[in-house]
């Protein structure tokens, strides 16, 4: 019987062909058998773990979802310590754009199942929302304790300030994705809503 850790990078290795046919190909072209051949498994094994292509999918974006998280916290810690709240909203949001390539395949991977579970009953059957929502939960709560530090308006509504920015992160997003602006364009316009929700200290 293999080991826990066996698992755990089976698991990693199967993923990580996901991603790269995801990335490379579109998600039109992610099927169980696209997948093992990417990851140099079999096919069997592949629905050992995940079962069907939903599950797999999920699992990739939950991947992708820790890898971003990872980044954040690296984007702090080279940060003036302790960050202000401010800045770790801002570096929140930055890390949500495709600025680079890590976080263009997160965007891509994440708007393209979106589409699909409109019209995947297989698909929208797995909780892709929960990703999103945990990213607005985080942000509302960098927001309130924002507004305890003083460092935000005190009439600012925390819950409906992190919704308004996060939906303005994705569609910044996807706007970089389809070349209508540049990475740092859309940092800026990001900016200048933060410069206008937090007062100076």
């Amino acid at each position: 019987m293999p080991r826990t850790a066996d698992h755990a990078q089976r698991r990693a290795q199967i993923v990580g062909g996901l991603v790269r046919v995801a990335t490379r190909d579109g998600l039109h072209a992610v099927t169980m058998r696209a997948v093992a051949a990417e990851a140099g498994v079999s096919v069997r094994l592949v629905q050992y773990y995940f079962e069907t292509k939903g599950r797999l999918m999920l699992a990739a974006l939950r991947h992708l979802e820790e890898q971003s998280h990872d980044r954040w916290a690296a984007r702090l810690s080279a940060q003036p310590s302790p960050p202000s709240p401010r800045a770790r909203v801002e570096a929140l949001l930055a890390e949500a754009l495709p600025t680079d390539e890590a976080g263009r395949t997160f965007h891509v991977l994440w708007t393209s199942c979106a589409m699909l579970a409109m019209t995947d009953p297989e698909i929208a059957a797995e909780p892709f929302t929960e990703g999103p929502d945990r990213l607005e939960t985080q942000l509302a709560d960098l927001l309130r304790h924002a507004q305890a530090d003083g460092g935000l308006d005190e009439a600012a509504d925390p819950d409906v300030e992190s919704a308004r920015l996060l939906a303005l992160s994705h569609g910044l997003g996807t706007s970089v994705l389809a070349g209508r602006r540049t990475p740092d364009a859309a940092l800026e316009v990001l900016r200048y809503h933060l410069d206008r929700l937090f007062t100076p200290r």
